[in-house]
């Protein structure tokens, strides 16, 4: 399946999920990735999308000081929980960056979305160029990158990650929910994130 047909079935995809009754978010599932101690007594959920221009915004700008006070210290675990907004190259993008960081593996998971946000400009103007960069750099090759990409159960297992993120609740990324409660979706400073954990307890 190319980049373009897979993006529209995942837009079709969550355009449906949009109607599902929301039931509670921000717990940490089987199938999300996450980082610090899975212990902690926060759990720090953000739904986002590589293809996300403002989650990338916070990504560069708040979440390298944010990993290292919260994270790092074990403070916090972080729940990353994948979704799709947007349209165009904003999901083929999204999409095919969330496949490739799943098909990378667990231990190599965050570095590839690390890199898909930093070089989200240049994968908005040139997406399987730099994707499969991407991949090269994570030790791909190219016919791994090509099977990832096109794997429909993979593709599948993604929508059904997404229906359910979009059943808790969430439709706009990113969204921050902190020990379950929910913080106005969008850009946030670290000073209101910090009010926010330290309102959950942290």
């Amino acid at each position: 399946m190319s980049l373009t047909k897979m993006a529209l079935a995942l837009v079709m995809a969550v355009t449906l999920a949009g109607c599902n009754k929301a039931t509670s978010a921000g717990g940490a599932g089987a199938e999300d990735m996450s980082l610090g101690d899975p212990k902690a007594k926060i759990v720090f959920a953000e739904y986002a999308s590589v293809g996300c221009p403002i989650c990338a915004k916070w990504y560069k700008d708040v979440y390298p000081a944010f990993k290292t006070k919260y994270i790092d210290t074990n403070r916090v675990n972080f729940v990353a929980k994948e979704m799709l907004v947007g349209g165009g190259v904003e999901i083929t993008v999204a999409s095919s960056g969330f496949l490739m960081a799943r098909c990378a593996g667990k231990d190599k998971y965050f570095a590839v979305i690390d890199a898909l946000y930093k070089n989200q400009d240049e994968a908005f103007q040139a997406p399987r160029e730099t994707l499969m960069n991407i991949a090269r750099s994570v030790g791909m090759n190219d016919a791994q990158f090509n099977a990832c990409v096109s794997d429909e159960k993979a593709l599948q297992a993604l929508n059904d990650r997404v229906e359910k993120h979009n059943k808790e609740g969430v439709d706009s990324t990113p969204t921050f929910v902190i020990n379950g409660k929910k913080m106005e979706p969008g850009y946030h400073s670290l000073e209101e994130i910090d009010a926010a954990i330290k309102a959950a307890g942290g």
